[in-house]
């Protein structure tokens, strides 16, 4: 899961204890926490920073729910067809598990060879959520020095 520190920073939910993943509004990364169940692990990406990273570990607290902020007129992720009948976005809630010692940078990752075939390095990958295989899962948490 991707966010940038400046939205909402792994330790803003390590500050909280517990977040939804609101604001997504895509329909594939919608569909991809729509399958995720609880204690699921997730990788906490920091984009659109320096040094873009995994930032930690988190894990799913709560299955997929309709995302709150598609209600609220103020919101900048409101969404005028949704109703509270019928949302058209859906988020779960995370929990933070581990913190990296410091931020595993994305340069890091494409140099790693056994993480060539992450959805997140290839060319337009922009998904706020995104899969992981478990071979690739379990290189990152080594290298990033996260115990799960």
């Amino acid at each position: 899961m991707k966010s940038e520190p400046s939205a909402y920073a792994f330790d803003d939910l390590v500050r909280d204890g517990k977040s939804l993943w609101t604001g997504v509004r895509n329909y594939q990364a919608r569909n991809l926490m729509d399958e995720m169940k609880v204690g699921d692990l997730v990788l906490f990406y920091h984009s659109s920073c320096v040094p873009p990273g995994i930032a930690g570990l988190a894990r799913v607290s709560r299955l997929a729910v309709a995302d709150p902020t598609q209600f609220d007129a103020e919101s900048d992720y409101f969404e005028k067809r949704a109703t509270k009948q019928e949302p058209v976005w859906r988020c779960v809630e995370v929990e933070p598990v581990a913190k990296s010692q410091a931020v595993l940078p994305l340069e890091a990752l494409r140099a790693d060879a056994r993480l060539a075939d992450m959805v997140l390095l290839q060319r337009g990958s922009r998904l706020s959520v995104q899969p992981v295989e478990k071979p690739a899962f379990d290189c990152i948490v080594k290298l990033a020095k996260l115990r799960s």
